[in-house]
């Protein structure tokens, strides 16, 4: 009978053993309409993008390693694609969603995305990569939530809510598009929004947020603009940073918080005050005539309207760059994994290959055009990755066509043409942003996250690498860098794959301030890359060309 009972357990234990082999991370399944409809964000009608009918579009709410399968039906009238801001993507650029990586999905058809949010925490957000629709709407939250198993370093809020600021123009996403393609800029916004709108002030705004007295609460605040940055504050409350870009930070508290163009933060805000309402606030920074946002956030018990008396906004970029020096990486707490997020010493690993881009505006036959290094970037009609994988690059692009060594002085003559640089899987790299003009920039990278190890006025030199923060700089995305300063992050490319690097700003986005790494493995093996998933769209040269022979272990 002993026996009997040892040899059956053994046999659950082997089942037991068998379904955890062979079990899957959960899965989430999103159908979504992208249709056009009429919004007035500020009392102007316009066309907008809907996403199943909602402006903004719905928040996706996921945990580390969650599978997302999401299918597209593009009901506008021209090619669409979606953009997955600051999700890395591990071993596939193919779900990245812009036009070097992915065909677009034409008018009337649908595409379904399917990627895992793998080994990743934070607060995210996705929005159109195509043309000027970002200028329209169809942009949403995306977080990511820690796993159960893994503590997160501050207690669980009441609740947590997403917050999407952003500059917003009264003019079409067309007309925008328009400006750029005759030479010029698209200008000053009208305005700013928070969620899709901005509170009125005469006592008929509805709240965007409740809180209870003496809970306290999440705020994940994205700037999901298209060229200004942004200032936020809680009227009357501080604000304790948490997380940026997906790292815990050292839980400073804050007044207010400069957000720049594609940057996402996560803020706790106890209900500590007099219980009636109060504003949130998101103002313009760095342009002559301050616009403001504000959004209402209500006490469950409160009994009286918002004081019309905003809190200031700081003034001059200094600020900025002394707050972005507050910021810092907490060591001790988890990460998406198990392990103290300071458990990888960056400061230690030796810089194989350092690149500095320097970014430049001028005119290429009489109209306005954005450069790094020099080149222009414009997308192909065949999407980079897809010439690469298909072994027709020569055809398409060339490789490494600006210089590692930034911008000769004084050079002005711009190569209108893809910019594509070459680089060996999992170098350890040094890029450097230098930013000669006089207005601010805001660089992302994706597929990874960047340690963001410095930001100075001037010029850089190798001198300028002995005030590095080696120890705790924040591993983040996206990073500023100031009028005449410049801005350095360090990290391993050993995500292989198509990869874009561009100015947040979509005026030089759109206008060919960006370009892409090409990350690849020389085994071209499975452990590295994942295959070209079956219902990936082909166009341009590749669209009849047979499938190369697929990746293998």
């Amino acid at each position: 009978m002993a026996g009997l009972m040892f040899t059956t357990l053994l046999c659950l234990s082997a089942a037991a053993m068998t379904t955890m082999v062979r079990g899957e991370d959960p899965y989430f399944f999103f159908t979504w309409n992208v249709t056009y409809g009429t919004i007035s964000p500020l009392g102007v009608p316009q066309q907008g993008i809907l996403i199943n009918g909602q402006f903004p579009g719905p928040n996706i709410n996921s945990t580390t390693n969650n599978n997302l399968v999401i299918n597209v039906f593009n009901n506008l009238d021209e090619p669409f694609l979606l953009h997955w801001s600051g999700i890395q993507h591990r071993k596939n650029s193919w779900q990245d969603g812009l036009l070097g990586t992915n065909c677009p999905i034409p008018p009337g058809t649908n595409f379904t995305y399917h990627f895992q949010v793998k080994d990743q925490i934070g607060s995210f957000f996705y929005y159109p990569s195509t043309a000027m629709h970002r200028a329209a709407g169809g942009f949403g939250g995306l977080r990511v939530n820690s796993r159960l198993l893994i503590p997160v370093p501050y207690a669980d809020p009441e609740d947590d809510y997403t917050v999407l600021i952003g500059d917003w123009y009264t003019k079409s996403h067309t007309t925008l598009k328009q400006f750029l393609d005759s030479g010029r800029s698209i200008a000053r916004p009208d305005g700013v929004l928070i969620n899709g709108k901005t509170a009125k002030g005469d006592g008929t705004d509805e709240p965007l947020f409740t809180m209870k007295p003496g809970k306290t609460y999440k705020y994940r605040v994205c700037n999901v603009g298209l060229k200004t940055s942004l200032n936020f504050r809680f009227q009357g409350h501080t604000m304790k940073l948490v997380e940026m870009e997906g790292s815990h930070t050292v839980q400073n508290d804050y007044k207010s918080l400069d957000v720049h163009v594609g940057q996402c933060f996560s803020v706790l805000v106890t209900a500590d005050q007099e219980p009636k309402d109060y504003y949130m606030v998101a103002s313009t920074r760095f342009i002559k005539s301050a616009l403001v946002g504000k959004g209402i956030v209500r006490y469950t018990n409160g009994k009286g309207p918002a004081s019309p008396e905003l809190p200031n906004a700081p003034m001059g970029w200094a600020w900025s760059l002394n707050q972005f020096r507050t910021f810092r990486w907490n060591l001790t707490a988890s990460a998406a994994r198990p392990n103290p997020q300071g458990s990888y010493h960056y400061g230690s690993i030796n810089i194989t290959r350092t690149i500095k881009l320097v970014n430049s505006a001028s005119k290429v036959d009489g109209k306005l055009r954005y450069a790094i290094n020099g080149v222009s970037h414009v997308d192909p009609e065949t999407p980079l990755k897809l010439a690469e994988y298909f072994g027709v690059t020569d055809k398409v692009f060339k490789y490494d066509t600006i210089s590692d060594e930034g911008l000769a002085e004084g050079a002005t003559t711009v190569t209108v043409a893809p910019n594509v640089v070459n680089t060996t899987f999992r170098n350890f790299i040094e890029i450097i942003f230098e930013n000669h003009e006089k207005s601010l920039q805001s660089w992302h990278l994706d597929g990874y996250s960047f340690f963001a190890v410095a930001i100075e006025p001037g010029r850089w030199t190798p001198e300028k690498r002995s005030d590095y923060n080696l120890l705790d700089a924040v591993s983040r995305h996206t990073i500023q860098v100031f009028p005449k300063s410049w801005a350095a992050i360090l990290l391993t490319f050993d995500n292989a794959g198509m990869w874009n690097l561009r100015s947040e700003l979509a005026e030089n986005r759109y206008l060919g301030q960006q370009l892409y790494m090409s990350v690849q493995s020389p085994a071209r093996s499975l452990r590295d890359e994942y295959n070209i998933p079956d219902n990936t769209l082909l166009c341009g040269l590749v669209k009849d060309l047979p499938l190369p022979k697929p990746y293998t272990i």
